[in-house]
């Protein structure tokens, strides 16, 4: 909010002020833009869509755009200049594959007045974006574009097969010429969408190597720090429920194979968090200064654009960070080590330095001033293990599940003593029974079995012999104590269960008390009325 104030009080002195790229304004690079793209698009919808060919990736188109105007041209108040279209079937296609139609593309561009971002890199490249938020525009270096373009089959045949990364996604590749001057640019996705305020942006590397923010950056409204000072700001990383951050670790581990594939390095992650803790702040400061982002359309244009579509995450907001009717715009929900609920937008930047003689120079020379292993420039496999045991082990961790409460604890241990005490007064009672079975088939007589049986009817005081139930105390006296936990907040101490079965002729009582079971036998004068029950209650 405060860079568009600062952009409204500067603009008196505009003309002085503004930004030149290789001794042309701004404006003009931006009307140049405009005027190129409109022309090209348009020209491609009279061709016919057919599959995309080799060849079709080294087309170059040009037109001449005169200030004056022809019959192809409308005319315009910048400097003559031609405009190159690198492979225009070729990301015709790719546009397609995005979801992104012709009359939106031109839309987004065309509609309304680009704006520009301030640098947040040294390269001393300008940044526009688009009004809807849609896309940014980019001007590269010469061998920048020339490494694009080679990389440009086995690059999209891999965003082809998997559309969900966070490497980013380049939709046009064009060239503006004026005054022998060339200016190349790329459009690609926007990473950080600026209707969310971005509290905290970092570009990081995992190299520790003067990966500082300088002082001048930290003077800029919203500035973006480095690794070093993300170690300092967020030493304890950055947290997320499991799901999101296995899809996020395994598209990082995805993408940086891919990049190490085409021999690339010195990429960063670009790194926005929101604290939605300061939202309805942010809000009430939007509402009275930010008359652009209410023109945004609610729904985006491109597909899996978004952060949360990036890492194939869930869409959801992850146990319960966020509020489901919250405006996220498809961040990512996570928590600082304060606790604080964040949105976190990122994407894979600056993938067009590949591993030349110049950065194997580069990085001898630092390695021999400082140490190897902390600089910046590296070979790329190097390069991409250490940028992922970073993100793994720095930036991104998991939130470890809770452990069980007291309380679950005790109804776990009790349904798990009632389990096991089932199973043995069953076969307590299957036992009884093949015994007594095995008594009638050996021709006891009746009268033997009254007296051990039925005794207890005559004769209350005398105890019946059950030599079975003593030997299932013996076997639940083994439950391990360790399976049967006591809460302190439970009102009552002691477990009881109670037995009745089929031809025990006494009530036999297990007790729990202080983790081990106890069995006492008493006098029952009441017959067992269903001969095929067998019931087991548990009261606490």
């Amino acid at each position: 909010m405060s860079s568009a104030a600062e952009n409204e009080d500067a603009a008196p002195g505009k003309q002085s002020e503004e930004k030149t790229y290789k001794k042309t304004a701004s404006s003009a690079i931006k009307g140049a833009i405009q005027l190129g793209i409109g022309y090209t698009v348009g020209n491609l919808t009279s061709k016919p869509e057919r599959d995309v060919l080799m060849q079709d990736f080294y087309v170059v188109e040009s037109v001449f755009l005169p200030s004056e105007g022809s019959n192809l041209t409308p005319a315009h108040h910048y400097p003559d200049f031609r405009f190159k279209t690198y492979a225009p079937l070729a990301f015709r296609y790719f546009r397609e594959l995005f979801g992104i139609k012709p009359d939106d593309y031109l839309y987004s561009i065309c509609s309304e007045p680009l704006i520009e971002l301030s640098n947040p890199g040294a390269s001393g490249s300008l940044f526009f974006v688009t009004s809807d938020d849609e896309f940014i525009i980019k001007t590269v270096q010469h061998k920048e574009a020339e490494f694009l373009q080679k990389l440009l089959p086995g690059y999209y045949m891999n965003l082809n097969q998997n559309p969900r990364t966070l490497l980013p996604k380049f939709y046009g590749l064009y060239c503006m010429q004026s005054g022998g001057i060339n200016i190349r640019i790329v459009v690609m996705n926007n990473v950080l969408p600026r209707s969310m305020r971005m509290h905290f942006t970092y570009d990081l590397k995992g190299s520790t190597y003067k990966r500082r923010a300088s002082r001048k950056e930290r003077e800029k409204s919203n500035p973006t720090f480095k690794d070093l000072d993300f170690l300092q700001d967020m030493h304890e990383g950055l947290y997320f429920d499991t799901e999101t951050y296995n899809a996020l670790m395994k598209t990082l581990q995805r993408d940086c194979r891919v990049l190490e594939s085409f021999k690339i390095m010195d990429y960063s992650l670009l790194l926005g968090i929101h604290i939605l803790d300061h939202s309805l702040k942010d809000k009430e400061e939007e509402s009275s200064q930010n008359v652009p982002d209410a023109k945004r359309p609610g729904m985006q244009k491109v597909l899996y654009s978004t952060a949360m579509e990036s890492i194939q995450g869930p869409g959801k907001s992850g146990d319960g960070i966020i509020a489901e009717n919250a405006d996220t715009m498809g961040g990512i929900p996570a928590k600082s080590h304060k606790g604080e609920k964040l949105l976190l937008f990122m994407g894979i930047i600056d993938i067009l330095q590949s591993y030349r003689l110049m950065k194997k120079l580069e990085h001898s020379w630092k390695a021999l001033v400082y140490d190897g292993d902390t600089v910046s420039v590296h070979r790329p496999s190097f390069y991409a293990d250490r940028f992922l045991k970073f993100m793994n082990s720095r930036v991104f961790k998991k939130i470890q599940a809770l452990k069980a409460s007291p309380s679950k604890k005790w109804c776990n241990s009790i349904a798990a003593l009632k389990a096991t005490s089932q199973e043995i007064v069953s076969s307590v009672s299957q036992e009884w029974k093949d015994e007594k079975h095995d008594l009638l088939t050996e021709g006891q007589s009746f009268s033997s079995l009254d007296e051990e049986a039925l005794g207890s009817r005559h004769r209350p005081d005398l105890v019946p012999s059950t030599p079975s139930l003593f030997e299932a105390a013996s076997l639940a006296t083994t439950i391990s104590s360790s399976s049967l936990y006591v809460s302190e907040h439970c009102p009552q101490d002691r477990t009881t269960l109670y037995s009745n079965s089929k031809g025990l002729p006494s009530s036999s009582t297990f007790t729990l008390e202080e983790g081990t079971i106890y069995l006492t036998a008493e006098p029952n004068a009441m017959e067992v009325q269903d001969d095929s029950a067998s019931v087991l209650d548990v009261y606490l």
